[in-house]
């Protein structure tokens, strides 16, 4: 049976159906796994910026207006 991904909603990366994101650890908008809790310090302060970058690309990215859709 082939296996079917998809995107993490939070960090965008490829997750396994029905699964926790081993990226950022959520799993439907909540937090299932300490991603950040094994890390080392230098390790998990990669980690954090690299989330923070996603969620900061997340809300750049709007949905797009009926008007704004007229308009192309």
């Amino acid at each position: 049976m082939p296996e079917s991904f998809a995107l993490c909603p939070r960090c965008k990366s490829p997750v396994l159906s029905h699964r926790v994101c081993p990226n950022c650890g959520y799993y439907k908008d909540r937090e299932a796994i300490d991603v950040l809790g094994k890390l080392e310090k230098r390790e998990r302060k990669e980690k954090e910026k690299e989330i923070a970058q996603t969620e900061k690309q997340q809300k750049k990215q709007k949905p797009v207006t009926m008007e704004e859709l007229s308009k192309k």
